[in-house]
């Protein structure tokens, strides 16, 4: 692998680190550990994070990549299309057309590019119901990736994601160990030596009482999807008036961890 000294995380709350705190507001996330990880091998590694939760694919795009481009990074990870895909109406081909036309952009500066497809969402309730249209756009990925040379983080692949120790309580984000699993499977397709395996199983978990199973799911929904709905139907993003936690290219500071 030839030496990465500089990278920029470009996409949404995947990559922006929800649910993965640290103290506070602020959040670490996958993209934050591969660059520590990184760092580590390369004095002088600096490192950019310009995700914001609930972004578009448009404005990730028309926004994000630009300032990628400018940044001229040796690395650029691009997660978009997701909350698009979520969309009623979504056109898995229409998101995919931007995605190839912001990959292309990103790849003609000759950065290297790892893209990420979809992870597999049918047992999480309501959002089974576009797990299509997720895989249609998986399938756009995939081939993205192969037309521009990209690296390709599989997470539908990824089995040990579909335990739901690997998302946090709103279970559309993924819980500090997910991140880690998915910080770790990017840095193997990187080259990256790692000590620890993101394929390992969880422990055995007792079956859950339907009773007290049905009860969590109600719960949920009140808590954390009926608010995700009332936004979209509004409008409006969790993102709203929020910038990127890392908008400069900076070496990472002692207390990223």
């Amino acid at each position: 692998m030839s030496a990465i000294t500089s990278y920029v995380a470009l996409g949404d709350s995947f990559t922006e680190g929800l649910n993965d705190h640290l103290d506070g507001d602020r959040y670490r996330g996958w993209a934050d550990r591969l660059a520590e990880m990184l760092a580590a091998r390369e004095p002088g590694f600096r490192y950019a994070n310009l995700a914001v939760r609930g972004r578009l694919i448009g404005r990730i795009a028309a926004e994000q990549v630009p300032q990628a481009e400018a940044l001229a990074p040796d690395l650029v990870s691009l997660c978009a299309g997701g909350n698009d895909i979520l969309r009623p109406g979504a056109d898995p081909d229409a998101v995919a057309a931007q995605l190839d036309g912001a990959v292309a952009r990103l790849r003609a500066t000759g950065a290297r590019v790892m893209l990420f497809t979809g992870f597999d969402i049918r047992q999480v309730p309501v959002m089974r119901l576009v797990h299509h249209k997720v895989a249609v756009y998986n399938l756009h990925i995939h081939d993205i990736a192969t037309r521009h040379g990209c690296t390709l983080v599989d997470l539908w692949a990824m089995s040990v994601l579909r335990d739901r120790r690997a998302w946090s309580e709103d279970r559309l984000h993924l819980s500090s160990d997910g991140h880690r699993r998915i910080a770790l499977r990017a840095a193997e397709l990187l080259g990256l030596p790692v000590t620890e395996d993101w394929r390992e199983p969880y422990p055995p978990m007792d079956p859950a009482v339907w009773a007290e199973a049905r009860r969590e799911d109600l719960r949920w929904a009140r808590s954390f999807l009926v608010p995700w709905i009332n936004r979209r139907l509004q409008g409006r993003s969790s993102g709203d008036g929020l910038d990127p936690k890392r908008p400069e290219l900076a070496p990472l500071a002692k207390d990223v961890a």
